[in-house]
């Protein structure tokens, strides 16, 4: 019977390597999709040269993208680590130069962007890679000293305290939120005990209230929400047209470039609510479509991650990357559906925006990272033992 269980174990090493490829190719679908949405939700009213300038700025962040992809597949686990610190470090700087007038770029209102060469870098997007690499780093290590207990929230939380302010006077209150998600999932799957967490909670109830009271516009959008579902039409204007597109759609679709919301009616149409005009022109089989999509991507993720030893490094940032792509578009789905207030959350490897693709593409190159040496070192003895 031992035999046959390191049998298994052994054939176990191949499968993974499909499933490698699996999720490279559903990841090269939603890629796809999105190339062709970004084309037709960037038309407006006034056709022009504009949807054209939109989608090769939207392949030249792609091919930025999958070579950066590619090279974060080449690092092991040991040099990511090792850059933990100063990628942290360096975040954090970029966070302080957006706030900085004169080297910040603010749109709409909001101060969010470093220009770089003719392109726009969002420096709290790739805090969606960088945190969660410091607290698995900062769980893991506090393991290896001694059992985290109520005494490790000040030393665990300290880099997440230092970041949160910067982001959440840019204003962007979505990247605050999914920020310390990012950074608290990341704390869960490390071992972090439940007591911590519920203290962190409890502390953290009073904070919300008056982040509210500051900022009566996040009120706004939470009653203009709740009217949503009394009377359409006194539903906030994004939300309206969104829901509308969706209505229109119906079943297959009006066909690819033949959506009419993103006509000046449906704001960020190739952006924040891209979800909306696959649900117009590709229709209720279309969204359908990319929720099955998106269930096989965090499977077959999954499935790649478990020959990582779940003490590890690599199967604790993973998995947590793994788990913020899917939270994010399950959350886009969420907002463009009205099942939650609005928010600007941009749908991955599907939405217009560079360093979203970015860091998604990138979040998928590290999941599909070499091994540790020691997972890989027990799998090759099985399989001699074998032989």
């Amino acid at each position: 019977m031992e035999s046959v269980a390191e049998f298994r174990s052994a054939e176990s090493v191949p499968a993974a390597g499909g499933t490698r490829h699996l999720l490279v190719g559903i990841v090269a679908v939603l890629l796809c999709l999105g190339v062709q949405m970004v084309l037709s939700a960037s038309l407006t009213s006034r056709p022009g040269d504009r949807e054209s300038v939109f989608l090769g700025r939207h392949l030249t962040w792609l091919l930025v993208s999958a070579i950066a992809a590619w090279l974060a597949s080449r690092v092991s686990a040991a040099q990511l680590r090792s850059l933990t610190w100063p990628a942290f470090w360096l975040f954090f700087t970029m966070l302080i130069m957006v706030l900085i007038p004169g080297i910040g770029a603010r749109i709409n209102g909001a101060q969010r962007w470093l220009r770089i060469a003719g392109f726009s870098l969002q420096p709290s997007e790739l805090g969606r890679l960088i945190l969660p690499m410091v607290a698995a780093n900062q769980i893991l290590k506090l393991q290896q000293q001694e059992t985290p207990g109520i005494s490790s929230i000040p030393r665990i939380l300290l880099p997440l305290a230092l970041v949160l302010p910067l982001v959440a006077v840019e204003p962007d209150l979505g990247a605050t939120v999914f920020l310390a998600l990012g950074y608290l999932l990341a704390l869960f799957f490390g071992g972090w005990p439940f007591r911590c967490f519920f203290l962190c909670g409890t502390a953290l109830l009073p904070c919300t209230g008056l982040l509210l009271l500051l900022k009566p516009y996040q009120l706004r959008r939470i009653s203009g929400f709740l009217e949503t579902w009394q009377d359409i039409g006194s539903a906030p204007w994004q939300v309206r047209q969104s829901l509308y597109a969706l209505g229109a759609g119906g079943l297959q679709g009006t066909g690819v470039g033949g959506g009419w919301q993103k006509l000046s009616y449906l704001p960020e149409a190739n952006t924040d609510f891209v979800f909306a005009v696959i649900g117009e022109e590709l229709g209720l089989l279309g969204t359908l479509t990319v929720c099955v999509l998106w269930i096989f991507v965090y499977l077959c993720g999954r499935r790649v991650l478990k020959s990582e030893a779940e003490d590890s490094f690599r199967w604790v940032l993973g998995t947590t990357l793994l788990s913020q792509l899917v939270l994010q578009a399950m959350a886009n789905i969420a907002v463009v559906t009205a099942l939650v207030p609005p928010k600007g959350v941009p749908h991955p490897f599907i939405s217009y925006g560079g360093t979203n693709l970015l860091v998604s593409l990138v979040a998928i190159g590290l999941i599909l990272g070499p091994g540790s040496p020691a997972q890989s070192s027990a799998r090759l003895t099985v399989s001699q033992t074998d032989n």
